[in-house]
């Protein structure tokens, strides 16, 4: 599978596993949802809100990449987060409605990269004001894998809540292929 292709499978196990998760999380009341649980972000609704916060940081950071995606200009006109632990809202259905307009630009800005945008070694600050630059592809790795790392969070404070995601593997997503076979007389 070529990288292009990877990222864009975990594009859509992205959109796919926050509408798993926001549909677990809706069966819940509002006070499970804000229950403080001990996870990094506190609860329930602080952990789906860091996830918007910092897939919102990264995207403005993707769209200074020189290739200027088109895609990305929903993200750029929003506010920037003031920090990792910022609420962009408290009410479910309103944070549900905003990770949709992320998931579908992430989906749309996927389709369009090519292998040459990957290459571009991106310059940007931490929310902490450090310097980095670092190679455009593996920043993609990075953003995808902090999703599922607290998705993975996510998923154990609906247990603790009571609600169940059902299955979350990535396996659901990829196709399976027949098995090819040489053609007689060519092995």
């Amino acid at each position: 599978m070529s990288e292009l292709a990877h990222l864009r499978l975990m594009a859509g196990y992205n959109a796919w596993m926050n509408q798993k998760l926001y549909a677990a999380a809706a069966t819940l009341p509002a006070h499970e949802l804000a229950a403080e649980r001990g996870a990094f972000f506190g609860s329930l609704l602080g952990t789906l809100n860091h996830l918007v916060a910092g897939d919102t940081i990264w995207l403005r950071r993707f769209a200074t990449h020189p290739a200027r995606f088109a895609a990305l200009e929903p993200v750029l006109a929003l506010a920037p987060p003031s920090a990792l632990d910022a609420v962009h809202s408290a009410d479910l259905a309103v944070l549900a409605a905003h990770r949709r307009m992320l998931d579908a630009v992430i989906g749309t800005w996927t389709a369009q990269l090519a292998d040459a945008d990957l290459e571009h070694v991106l310059h940007y600050a931490s929310t902490k004001g450090i310097a980095s630059q670092k190679r455009f592809g593996d920043l993609l790795l990075h953003f995808f894998n902090h999703q599922t790392h607290h998705r993975g969070q996510a998923s154990t404070l609906l247990s603790q809540a009571g609600a169940d995601l059902g299955v979350t593997d990535l396996l659901m997503l990829i196709e399976n292929v027949e098995e090819r076979t040489a053609p007689p007389g060519t092995a």
